[in-house]
């Protein structure tokens, strides 16, 4: 009788930590998610949705174009408030949209930036236990617990540039890593994400950029790469020093860099330079060794990151929302067409094969990768107050999650039955 009571106490025990603990698949930890390439392992989510799929609409008091993550029962964003004077972290219940909680980061007079970047591009990260945002000389890293309360800040000095900053802090074990691209004391730097303390900094070419740094695994060991004006760079993440480097065509810093699962990068420059792909590995100047192919790329500027799935890799440009569709391990264009207006900043995202592009207007373009165009779908939420859909979607248990500059939409059902749990605090 006491053995049967011990294993039915094990089973009720191990039952209620299922429930309380989310699934890690369901969780959007970052911008582009878990493997920072902007899938998900989940299958079943929306392809075909319209304003009648919206579950709840959050209105946000100021205004930012960073992209939601999420973790269990909370969604997390950041904004910013009276042109830029103000900073805040927003903690969201993913069920019903109710703001848990906000706070402000940082108050003081705005740097400087760019009419289409603001003061609150920059997505936040999560362990579960933290959330980490970074919002760039206006106020630097700021690190809360999951109720709301602050752990620690760090500024993190002087650095400028004309256009403000937007790259993502990403997390590495116990360190949160930034990139701070400015026109100015740049820096790369990885700081000890319980304390605050600068684990180490590196300097960086002075130039202004937006890149986020990724990480990846090559050859055994684990690199840290980071897209630049005049370079594709790898980096050893535990000390930050510089592994090897690709020239690149004609920078600007931009956009993220996506890993591949052929074991490739895929870089753009961000103006007109030539879209390539690069080998990982290697030491120093590895540009003739290492660059595996290149293309011409033409049609403006280039904000949004590669996708790659299968055997292709998909870029869509700016201003001119022309998709292009490359065979992934030659480079070579398979098609090349104008996707309709207006323009995308948005990064895609990917899931059940089939590539999500979303435009400025709230639109939504779903793509089945192939030699030539397929549309599956094109899902419209209608624009609100003059908002702008600039922030990537974050997929999670079945919903989406889609960030304009003045509202915070939750589109598609739940499928698990943790949607019937309240998240702590609401």
């Amino acid at each position: 009788m006491k053995f049967s009571r011990l294993i039915l106490a094990s089973f009720l025990l191990t039952t209620a930590l299922c429930r309380l603990t989310p699934a890690a698949d369901w969780n959007w930890p970052q911008w582009r998610g878990p493997g920072q390439d902007g899938h998900t392992k989940e299958t079943g989510l929306p392809t075909k949705w319209d304003d009648s799929s919206v579950v709840w609409r959050t209105p946000l008091k100021g205004e930012g174009q960073s992209s939601p993550v999420v973790w269990g029962e909370r969604i997390f964003l950041t904004q910013s408030r009276n042109r830029g004077r103000q900073r805040v972290v927003l903690c969201i219940n993913r069920n019903d949209g109710r703001i848990l909680w906000e706070k402000t980061a940082w108050t003081g007079d705005p740097e400087p930036t760019h009419k289409m970047n603001g003061w609150a591009s920059s997505t936040p990260v999560t362990d579960g236990k933290h959330v980490y945002a970074f919002f760039g000389k206006g106020g630097g890293l700021f690190c809360y617990r999951m109720d709301g309360s602050l752990a620690w800040s760090k500024s993190l000095g002087p650095f400028e540039g004309p256009w403000g900053t937007a790259a993502s802090p990403i997390l590495n074990g116990d360190h949160v890593i930034v990139n701070g691209d400015a026109d100015a004391d740049s820096f790369l730097a990885a700081f000890d994400k319980t304390t605050g303390k600068v684990i180490w900094k590196v300097k960086r070419e002075d130039k202004r950029g937006w890149s986020s740094p990724i990480l990846i695994k090559a050859g055994g060991r684990q690199e840290l790469v980071l897209n630049g004006h005049s370079a594709v760079r790898g980096y050893d993440p535990k000390s930050g020093k510089e592994l090897w480097r690709v020239k690149s065509f004609v920078g600007r810093g931009t956009p993220t860099v996506t890993p591949g699962n052929n074991g490739l990068l895929y870089v753009l420059c961000g103006l007109r330079g030539d879209f390539y792909a690069v080998k990982t590995g290697g030491s120093g100047d590895v540009t003739e060794t290492h660059m595996v192919w290149h293309t011409p790329r033409s049609g403006g500027r280039d904000l949004p990151s590669p996708i790659e799935i299968g055997k292709y890799v998909m870029v869509v440009n700016m201003r001119n929302a022309i998709l292009t569709n490359y065979d992934a391990k030659t480079g070579k264009p398979l098609y090349r067409t104008r996707i309709g207006t207006p323009q995308y900043t948005a990064t895609p995202i990917s899931y059940d094969g089939l590539a999500l592009f979303l435009n400025e207007g709230g639109e939504t373009l779903v793509v089945k990768p192939g030699p030539t165009l397929q549309v599956v779908a094109r899902n419209r939420i209608t624009q609100k107050d003059d908002e702008l859909f600039r922030g990537s979607i974050a997929p999670s248990d079945g919903q989406l999650f889609l960030r304009s500059t003045k509202a915070l939409y939750c589109v598609g059902k739940r499928k698990s039955e943790g949607g019937k749990r309240k998240a702590e605090g609401g």
